[in-house]
């Protein structure tokens, strides 16, 4: 196992008792800025919008320079950035640790890393412990969230499984773990007595509140691909409430976006 990395102010946010990060998650420079200027120090990026916006799949290795790209930019700015890299956009945790390397030199201070695959699969625990551990000891300062879509691909067992892949990525070094997918209060609060770092929940609508999830114990609450799906059904609804001839709602003018450029 590696040794423990330093407590950078990101990890920091994942260590207050009762007040989880809530993490949104963004995918161009705009969404990113207009996050933080409404008050949020710590901006995920999310791959779906990242592959979506580029015309690209999501979760099939396809957008590393896309997501390269806009790390770059992001990295610039003065919030703190987690980037969404899929599985690492590679097999070769060798590979892996060279991307995140190239991400914490753009500016990035954390990753979330999948071992779901495209295919609706597992890549097996051991091969995603060791992209963890790759990763960590190129980058020890670099908070590693590991995530485990046992949830999501059918599993026989989900929890079980969860808590074996969990065991062995927290073995490897991650810094933190991530369970979409999981929202049944019981089983959170279960899982939060099984693991020994932070724990992340990906927020739904139909599962438990910001506040229940602090009182269970959860260390950091992502919004994964709802904001920009949300923009998505905006636009629809905007262009539909035009045609209708029906009211649109209030947006931000053209100097308040063309202001989130910076220039």
């Amino acid at each position: 196992m590696t040794h423990p990395a330093p407590m950078t102010p990101f990890a920091a946010l994942h260590h207050r008792p009762g007040r989880p990060l809530l993490l949104p998650n963004a995918w161009d420079h705009a969404s990113a800025v207009a996050l933080a200027a409404a008050g949020h120090t710590a901006i995920g990026t999310t791959s779906l919008g990242v592959a979506a916006a580029a015309g690209l799949p999501d979760g099939a290795a396809a957008t590393r320079a896309e997501t390269v790209r806009l790390a770059r930019r992001l990295g610039r700015d003065d919030f703190l950035l987690s980037v969404d890299v899929e599985s690492g956009f590679s097999d070769d945790p060798e590979e892996v640790a060279a991307l995140a390397v190239e991400l914490a030199r753009a500016g990035a201070v954390g990753i979330n890393l999948e071992d779901g695959r495209a295919d609706g699969t597992l890549a097996p625990s051991a091969l995603h412990a060791a992209k963890v551990a790759a990763v960590k000891a190129a980058v020890p300062e670099l908070f590693v969230n590991a995530r485990t879509d046992t949830h999501w691909c059918g599993h026989d067992d989900p929890e079980a499984e969860a808590v074996r892949r969990l065991d062995a990525y927290q073995q490897a070094g991650a810094d933190g773990v991530f369970v979409p997918g999981l929202a049944e209060s019981a089983a959170i609060a279960r899982l939060v007595g099984r693991v020994s770092v932070p724990l992340n929940i990906l927020w739904t609508p139909t599962g438990p509140g910001l506040a229940e999830l602090a009182g269970l114990g959860v260390a950091r609450v992502s919004l994964g691909s709802l904001l920009y799906r949300a923009a998505l059904a905006a636009a629809v609804a905007t262009a539909g409430a035009v045609a209708a001839g029906e009211p649109v709602g209030p947006v931000p003018g053209y100097a308040e976006v063309q202001a989130l450029s910076g220039s």
